[in-house]
């Protein structure tokens, strides 16, 4: 099959001096900020000494209560608010409140046994391990692991304490292993299956590519993993989880308890412009349906694989109405497949000044709070389907195959 044919790579090319210093700049920042942020309480404990509210008190506050032998409460907002509010020892706004499928309770219960600093910096070290080397694999260089962590969207997730590195790694790992490794692909996309609205362009693609390996062994680790944990917190875990899924549903996707400029869909921009949730839906749709068939059409096609593999990717991100900064990692996938490609054949002219263009809209709403992640997402994508050419034309570019260190 072409997606699983490997093509000679032409000699690597230098790494332009800009995109060079242009990451060395965002990664320093990454790196240097937090130290001083800790120390100087912007992150994790206020100057009073007091928890600061951010996404990751949900994940310890649940696996509290998996180890206190009630998993089921965790999905219950007003028992789990108790937990956080305990945590930090300070009152908050609104809730944190726990919405994944009981198998990432696993992780929680886990990371509960520690003290909640320790927890929240720990689960940024070991989760952002893989990404890391997930970008590296497919940038083909050592330059993917300075790009894995300038990536501006490094920075919220850490900010927040969030799973977007291990959602990037997962995605990341399914693409790079397809055309070499499909039964270890179907693992790592069966392990996505803690955020299902990330999968649901995989079956598509998966189908249309008769990647049927890859697919029978997505479904099986999805069920044992599900089976795993019915047998490890019962079946009330299930239930409360499918119980709250439509009150989590109406309170973010109807009444926006979470801000629309937070979220970066294409759903949610209409929202913030004042549009009504039927028209919101309207465009969701819309786009939904036209990056299913584009997809269905590029993976039947003799497309290059890493331009196959770079769609889907940011399909995953215009595909879903939920969608936060920090799930926006997974941006980086198809950013580092589409370094790859101009590593090995040369960036065209407007390809790193647009890469450039979609991290500004990203440290532009890191700073002002303006939703431009979606403007973000499309420029990527553009960037992809000007690669594949009209009408998917092969071009001269190498598919996945292992490139020089």
């Amino acid at each position: 099959m072409a997606t699983s044919v490997p093509i000679t790579a032409p000699p690597p090319r230098a790494i332009p001096e800009a995109l060079q210093k242009v990451c060395f700049a965002l990664c320093m920042i990454n790196i240097v900020f937090f130290p001083i942020a800790y120390h100087s309480h912007w992150w994790i404990y206020d100057v009073n000494g007091q928890g600061i509210p951010t996404d990751f008190v949900n994940v310890w506050a649940a696996g509290k209560l998996v180890l206190d032998g009630v998993p089921a409460q965790a999905y219950d907002w007003d028992i789990q608010k108790k937990i956080e509010v305990a945590l930090l020892g300070q009152d908050f706004v609104g809730y944190f409140a726990w919405h994944y499928p009981p198998p990432f309770l696993f992780v929680a219960s886990w990371l509960a046994k520690f003290p909640y600093a320790a927890s929240f910096i720990g689960w940024m070290a070991i989760s952002i391990i893989p990404y890391i080397a997930v970008m590296r694999l497919i940038v083909g260089r050592n330059f993917g692991f300075l790009l894995a962590i300038a990536v501006p969207t490094v920075f919220s997730n850490i900010f927040v304490g969030q799973n977007g590195f291990l959602t990037a790694a997962l995605i990341g790992a399914t693409l790079y292993l397809i055309p070499v490794r499909p039964v270890l692909a179907g693992i790592c996309l069966g392990l996505l299956s803690y955020k299902p609205q990330y999968g649901l362009l995989f079956p598509i693609a998966l189908i249309a590519a008769a990647q049927w390996r890859v697919f029978i062994s997505a479904a099986a680790t999805g069920l044992a993993l599900a089976f795993v944990s019915w047998l490890a917190f019962g079946t009330e875990s299930w239930q409360a989880f499918f119980h709250w899924l439509p009150t989590f549903s109406q309170a973010f996707l109807t009444e926006g308890k979470a801000p629309w400029w937070k979220m970066q869909s294409i759903f949610a921009l209409v929202r913030y412009f004042g549009g009504s949730e039927p028209m919101g839906w309207a465009f969701q749709w819309v786009l939904t349906a036209s990056v299913a068939v584009t997809l269905v059409l590029m993976w039947r096609s003799r497309v290059p694989y890493t331009l196959k593999a770079a769609a889907l990717a940011v399909g995953t991100l215009l595909t879903t109405p939920y969608l936060f900064t920090y799930d926006m990692m997974v941006l980086a996938i198809p950013v580092a497949f589409l370094v790859r490609i101009g590593l090995q054949s040369g960036f065209r002219a407007y390809e790193l000044p647009a890469l450039l263009a979609a991290a500004l809209c990203i440290v532009t709403f890191i700073l002002t709070g303006t939703p431009l992640g979606f403007a973000a997402t499309l420029i990527v994508a553009s960037l992809v389907l000007r690669r594949a050419g009209p009408w998917w034309r092969r071009e001269s570019v190498p598919a996945l195959a292992p490139a020089a260190g």
